[in-house]
């Protein structure tokens, strides 16, 4: 692991942190950011391996949010999309001093599809896995074709997600191997309830990859949390839905 790292912050107001998921960057909160910079001070970067960060490394979720601990604001608001949020979890919970607030966007504590819960079936993360070696720019696009799966704005999505990924230099193969990894062995469900931030879970109704059975599980596991749930949007509420994506923010965060 590495310490060189480049964050960039913009606004005024109460802190809050943005982290993106696996196999994108920070171009993603292209339109979210000037919006949100109106009424706090945004902190964001590309995780180690990725962008602006293609030469900082790490090796485990740990790794990754220790990093991310370093320069990030003492008390903020973390924010986290789809893998991102399990990484704003984790900081939620070995740093609950550092997060105020804990928002997690179209993410779950268990990404992996298993018998007691819905997500992404092993096969398709295995594929992910082999056809990464093979292909990084289909496999990055059959991933935003994912995302956007549903979605009634899906081609304006996935060309939106598209143009974000290409705006930054290519991740590193070890960091996406390592996201992969993550997707399909970290589960945070039993570690959730030493939360004790304030907890907002976001969804897609439409979602392919996060299932939206998956939210009234956690609503009866954690009942401290809060959800809301985007009727037509599918992964990437931010994209398809901005207006109401930024008022469930600001109405949270008040």
């Amino acid at each position: 692991m590495t310490s060189q790292f480049n964050w960039h912050c913009e606004g005024q107001g109460p802190d809050l942190v943005l982290i993106h998921g696996w196999g994108m960057n920070t171009g993603v909160w292209q339109d979210v950011i000037p919006r949100l910079s109106q009424h706090y001070c945004v902190h964001w970067c590309d995780l180690p391996g990725y962008g602006d960060n293609g030469n900082a490394s790490a090796t485990s979720l740990n790794d990754i949010v220790e990093l991310l601990l370093v320069q990030a604001p003492e008390k903020a608001v973390w924010l986290g999309w789809s893998l991102g949020g399990v990484i704003a979890t984790q900081a939620a919970l070995v740093a609950p001093q550092r997060v105020t607030q804990l928002i997690t966007v179209a993410s779950s504590p268990c990404f992996r599809s298993q018998t007691d819960w819905m997500g992404i079936q092993p096969r398709v993360l295995a594929n992910f896995q082999l056809q990464l070696v093979a292909d990084f720019a289909l496999t990055i696009e059959r991933f935003l074709v994912l995302q956007a799966l549903g979605s009634q704005t899906a081609k304006e999505d996935i060309r939106q997600l598209k143009a974000a990924v290409l705006s930054r230099p290519q991740p590193q193969l070890a960091a996406l191997t390592l996201g992969l990894e993550l997707l399909e062995t970290v589960d945070l469900r039993q570690s959730l309830t030493a939360l004790s931030q304030p907890w907002l879970r976001l969804y897609g109704r439409l979602d392919a990859l996060v299932p939206i059975k998956t939210e009234p599980l956690l609503g009866a596991l954690y009942p401290q949390s809060q959800s809301y749930i985007f009727a037509n949007a599918s992964h990437a509420p931010f994209i398809s839905h901005l207006d109401e994506f930024i008022t469930v923010i600001k109405n949270f965060m008040t």
